[in-house]
């Protein structure tokens, strides 16, 4: 039995890292196999090994973590699969940098030891990211931890890649695919970055071989005109009807191309005419096959032009495109340059300006998997969350192309896929082959690629749970209940698991998916190094604790609305931990040794009645809230009922009681409801902030494990009244109207005031007259006088509140006239502020010199020069409204 006084004041520092090796050496994260309960899985989206922990890691990690506690506090066995990612592109930059640093490039290095100073430096510092997801209090099972590259994930991997190519799901082709010259590999195309960008149109003539003229083609890459092998028009634009079987020069390379008419062609863009440069463009390239053009590379993996360029060859592709600009006015044959904005791919690692190049990969052939995780969705297998993301989906998947899966980098999975040198045959399988099955060759030359990341996190449901292997753990724990994660990587990753537990295991990986949105800073804008506007995680949870991070995340995170997060949230959320401590330590202070949390109030006062019914109906809305993954609507929920009504109410309304009571029965009622309510209030509140609930919660009376064992509250029908609600209610509206009318006029807290209630309605009097020592004391009344008609007294405000008319005389108070002339002062004060600042932006000259910053600032003093304005010239009424 805990009867220990909580501190003075709530000190985070001292008791999260306590209470979070006491959950994790208890074992409270980890589920059990043998336990007949109802089930409750998810899988953790795995950060890359190089990552740190940013707010949207906060974000996602909070949700999911209020998840597990809420369904572990419910009584189901719950399963949290943490886990990293090994980030291909991103980890191997990241060596590779710290290699440049000694002077060394990992071609110097080799593949096999630079593979090894990666394992190297993932060891060092893989695990960092981890160590941060435990400090925010994350309920995961790390005995489960796994990595993408881990032995048993491997295995899984091989097996998948070796049955879909059996399964023709695998193939390796010649194909279009989005090119990184930095990074030295292919990107998928979710991989690249489109940004809109200032940039040129070019006319360029394309002369007849007939000596008949030209076509006119605009292009926004003159360069990979040396690789043009046709020039498109529609088959129905008039303007080029007569050009049926003509040829043109491709200037500069004079290459004979034809024209060709294919209703592809956009007739409004540019001149109608397009050339066609199949080796360098997407949709040249489905042309070319579709018309049989060659192919001729003009641009090479390193960025720069290849012999076929002529008299480029060697140069960069941006040079090239100046110095061809150049010569081809030299030529005459550039007609004219417009300015466009347009959309231009950018590695998503590096921001190289993506090329498009036909290479030698390997892809999945996507079709076939697509539809069974287009069905699931449209069938409600699996739910989205919120359901706008349907429609996003659907289109997605339609629509699909192939996934290039090979990357031309060394860390990731192999792909397990060898050549024959003696016979060209292509061998892939689990295990290295010895000889070529079918010349019987044993020279056998293995894949340098890898596979996409993406493509091993795909399997990220079911390979941690031990797949392919029949596991106790597969039975149990698949499907998973809920998947977390942002809608930035819902193609990506989330439909890609789709397509690959459906396919192998037979089943959707998870039944439900909610899509959060992303954290941006206090104007909307999304937080960048560049910008200056990053908000760390880490910062925040050194300056005002874990739990005041966690419960603002939350409580902003509204269904299908980004969150607007600045650092005075966080601060103002650590008071509401401050509120609660305090509440605690109060609760606390007022507790005998022995006292037992009951909610048998039938004989207590109406303040213990309320509280027991406003609890009952807060424990319905929040896990109803939780229920459905409308976390920001129960933290309200919570927040509201812990601030407004049991501290700033209910205590202040109960300490007669506590202090002076008039037996000590009433005061053992009041004490058992306190204890009641905060234990129901704690329970209800653990899921959002574990840390300060536990260790309030170790202090109460007969409290002696884990608030994480203890069930989640659940509503008590018998509780519910009405009446007494109603009651309750009135009786706090009428102090909050009391304590409006004396901040209206500005009476110090330390006056005391007479008040006159005037009403009909003799109910309602009997209610104030037994509530009358409360109403008094929290209103700053020193006579209260009741009556059924009422006159309003002369230098007296008033107010109306639920059909009473409610007095204050102010004679001897307060002087209407002084304050009338104080008013005016200071509306004229404040007029000619404003009318300043409003000059100021009503002038174009300031405006536009002005950095946007600045303008901004102004903006919003006018805002609050205005609103303190309307607030005076109210106030001013009001003083006018007092009678004599």
């Amino acid at each position: 039995m805990a009867t220990k006084l909580l501190d003075k004041g709530y000190a985070p520092e001292k008791v999260e890292e306590k209470w979070y090796q006491y959950w994790v050496s208890q074992g409270l994260f980890r589920p059990s196999l043998e336990e007949k309960k109802k089930v409750f899985s998810m899988v953790a989206p795995p950060p890359n090994v190089t990552g740190s922990l940013h707010m949207g890691h906060a974000l996602n990690s909070t949700l999911q973590d209020i998840l597990a506690r809420y369904k572990k506090m419910l009584g189901y066995n719950v399963l949290w699969v943490p886990g990293t990612d090994h980030a291909g592109i991103a980890t191997q930059n990241v060596v590779e940098r710290e290699l440049a640093k000694e002077g060394i490039s990992r071609q110097e290095l080799g593949r096999e030891e630079f593979i090894k100073r990666v394992w190297q430096w993932k060891e060092e510092y893989g695990n960092r990211i981890i160590n941060q997801l435990k400090r925010l209090g994350c309920a995961c099972d790390w005995s489960r931890q796994r990595f993408t590259m881990d032995e048993g994930f491997s295995r899984a991997v091989k097996e998948v890649f070796v049955r879909l190519y059996e399964e023709g799901l695998i193939y390796r082709g010649d194909y279009i695919i989005n090119w990184c010259p930095r990074c030295q590999t292919a990107l998928a195309d979710l991989e690249v970055e489109h940004e809109e960008e200032e940039g040129a149109l070019y006319y360029i003539r394309y002369l007849r071989t007939d000596g008949q003229g030209y076509v006119t083609v605009a292009t926004t890459r003159p360069e990979t005109l040396l690789g043009d092998t046709a020039v498109a028009v529609h088959p129905e634009d008039e303007r080029y009807q007569h050009l049926k079987g003509v040829k043109v020069f491709v200037p500069v390379v004079q290459r004979e191309v034809p024209i060709i008419f294919d209703p592809y062609v956009d007739r409004e863009f540019g001149t109608g005419a397009l050339k066609v440069t199949p080796a360098h463009d997407p949709n040249d390239f489905e042309l070319g096959n579709k018309h049989n053009l060659p192919r001729v590379k003009v641009i090479d993996e390193t960025g720069h032009m290849t012999p076929e360029a002529g008299p480029y060859v060697g140069l960069d592709r941006f040079s090239c495109r100046k110095k061809i600009v150049v010569d081809l006015e030299k030529q005459g044959l550039l007609e004219r340059i417009e300015p466009i904005k347009h959309s231009v791919g950018h590695c998503y690692r590096c921001k190289t300006i993506v090329e498009p190049m036909v290479s030698k990969q390997w892809f999945v052939r996507t079709k076939p998997l697509a539809e069974p995780a287009l069905a699931a969705v449209k069938e409600g297998r699996t739910r989205l969350i919120p359901a706008n993301w349907d429609k996003t989906y659907y289109e997605w998947m339609e629509n699909i192309r192939d996934w290039c899966i090979s990357r031309q980098i060394w860390w990731g999975h192999r792909i397990p896929a060898w050549y024959c040198t003696q016979c060209d045959e292509i061998i892939v399988a689990k295990e290295t082959p010895t000889s070529c099955p079918k010349c019987g060759g044993r020279e056998l030359k293995p894949e340098t690629d890898v596979l996409d990341t993406w493509f091993s996190s795909a399997l990220w449901p079911f390979g941690t749970l031990g797949w392919p292997d029949e596991t106790e753990e597969l039975k149990c724990f698949y499907p998973t209940s809920v998947l977390v994660t942002g809608f930035d990587i819902l193609f990506f990753w989330v439909a890609r698991m789709m397509m690959m537990g459906l396919h192998f295991i037979g089943e959707v990986p998870f039944y439900n998916v909610y899509i959060h949105a992303l954290v941006r800073d206090e104007k909307g804008e999304k937080m960048s190094k560049t910008k200056g506007n990053v908000i760390d995680p880490l910062d925040m949870i050194a300056k005002y604790g874990t739990d005041a991070l966690r419960f603002t995340l939350v409580s902003l995170a509204a269904q299908g609305r980004d969150i607007r997060l600045s650092e005075k949230r966080i601060e103002g959320y650590r008071h509401f931990m401050n509120k609660l401590w305090n509440a605690a330590r109060f609760t606390l202070m007022n507790l005998e040794k022995d006292t037992e949390p009951k909610a048998e109030a039938g004989q207590g006062k109406t303040a213990d009645l309320w509280i027991l019914s406003r609890l009952q109906t807060v424990i319905t809305e929040v896990r109803q809230n939780l229920d459905v993954y409308e976390f920001d609507k129960a933290a309200y929920s919570l927040y509201h009922f812990v601030w407004h009504e049991f501290c700033d109410w209910y205590l202040e309304w109960v300490k007669p009681t506590l202090y002076h009571p008039a037996t000590p029965q009433e005061k053992e009622i009041t004490q058992g409801v306190l204890l009641y309510v905060l234990s129901a209030i704690l329970k209800l509140l653990h899921p959002f902030i574990p840390f300060v609930t536990e260790e309030i919660w170790q202090h109460l009376p007969y409290t002696q494990d884990s608030i994480l064992e203890a069930p989640y509250p659940q509503p008590r029908p018998e509780l519910i009244k009405t009446s007494v609600v109603t009651e309750m209610e009135t009786m706090i509206g009428l102090v909050k109207t009391i304590r409006n009318m004396r901040g209206e006029i500005g009476i110090p807290p330390n006056v005391k005031v007479d008040i006159i209630v005037s009403t009909p309605r003799q109910d309602i009097l009997t209610q104030i007259e037994k509530h009358k020592e409360p109403i008094c004391r929290l209103g700053g009344i020193k006579g209260l006088t009741l009556s059924v008609h009422a006159e309003r007294p002369s230098y007296a405000s008033a107010a109306v509140w639920q059909g009473m008319d409610i007095y204050m005389p102010l004679k001897g108070i307060f002087d209407p006239k002084v304050e009338e002339r104080r008013l005016n002062k200071e509306i004229d004060k404040v007029s000619h502020e404003l009318a300043m600042v409003q000059r100021k932006l009503t002038n174009q000259d300031f405006l536009n010199k002005a950095p946007k910053a600045v303008v901004e600032k102004e903006q919003a003093k006018a805002a609050q020069l205005e609103e303190k304005l309307q607030k005076l010239k109210a106030n001013l009424e009001r003083i006018k409204g007092i009678q004599e």
